[in-house]
């Protein structure tokens, strides 16, 4: 089933393409390979889900953060590429965790972004990853994540 198909079976809702918070772009593609520029936990409202992991965030929250976060992302590829049918599929993805220092599940984490990915491109939406905790990150965000999609010309 095509992405965008799947997304409205899923009753997904993006939100709007954030806008770039300092000098650069959200995406760049080079040939069939579009690089997407971290993203954070934006919600159709427009705030962000903020807070440490392990101190203000649970575990399930930021893993909520991170599913959230993958809907911010395929936001800004989809305002580039005009619909995401046109991915053939996530090569890789730097997922990044706000975390106090004795917070060790970040792969948990970003798990929900992860399995957002798969939910909507099947197995094309699993690629290679890593999922780190950080002292911090932009803004007190709870999850940042920047991905690598293959896509048709």
């Amino acid at each position: 089933m095509a992405a965008e198909a799947r997304i409205a079976e899923l009753k997904l809702q993006l939100p709007n393409p954030p806008k770039p918070g300092g000098v650069y772009k959200p995406v760049v593609q080079v040939g069939n390979v579009c690089y997407v520029s971290g993203h954070g936990p934006l919600k159709v409202d427009g705030t962000l889900i903020t807070g440490k992991v392990g101190a203000e965030v649970t575990e399930e929250q930021a893993k909520e953060a991170a599913r959230i976060t993958g809907l911010a992302l395929l936001a800004s590829l989809r305002a580039h590429l005009g619909s995401l049918d046109r991915v053939v599929q996530l090569v890789k993805s730097l997922g990044m965790v706000n975390a106090v220092p004795e917070f060790g599940r970040h792969p948990a984490v970003i798990n929900g972004y992860s399995e957002l990915m798969r939910d909507i491109f099947g197995e094309n939406g699993v690629g290679a990853r890593s999922a780190v905790g950080m002292g911090s990150l932009p803004g007190n965000i709870s999850v940042e994540i920047e991905a690598i999609f293959e896509v048709t010309g």
